[in-house]
């Protein structure tokens, strides 16, 4: 079922108000009223991105992220990972290596 763009987008901007009535009543750094409105922003924006595709063959020039807690744990593999891949290509390590620590390698 596709949505029209104009529907769409009015559920946008609603989800946008209800993330800023959040953010104005945030209780503490871990509100889930304040996550909730965050993913309903990226729920209605999925909708409406996907409304002018199908209407208008478009997108916005926007992109929307959403962490998932796995992903933190990740990125401190990720750079590791990218320093082994320039040292088998026998290529010098990139700048942003130079302060890790032998144990760090390990």
């Amino acid at each position: 079922m596709t949505t029209e763009p104009r529907v769409a987008l009015n559920s946008l901007i609603q989800a946008f108000e209800e993330h800023l009535t959040a953010l104005s009543a945030k209780r503490g750094e871990q509100d889930t009223a304040v996550e909730n409105a965050y993913l309903g922003i990226a729920d209605a924006f999925e909708v409406y991105e996907d409304a002018i595709y199908v209407a208008f063959n478009e997108v916005t020039p926007l992109e929307v992220f959403v962490e998932d807690e796995d992903d933190e744990d990740d990125d401190d593999f990720d750079d590791l990972d990218d320093l082994d891949e320039d040292l088998e290509d026998n290529e010098e390590p990139d700048e942003d290596y130079g302060d890790l620590e032998d144990e760090d390698l390990k």
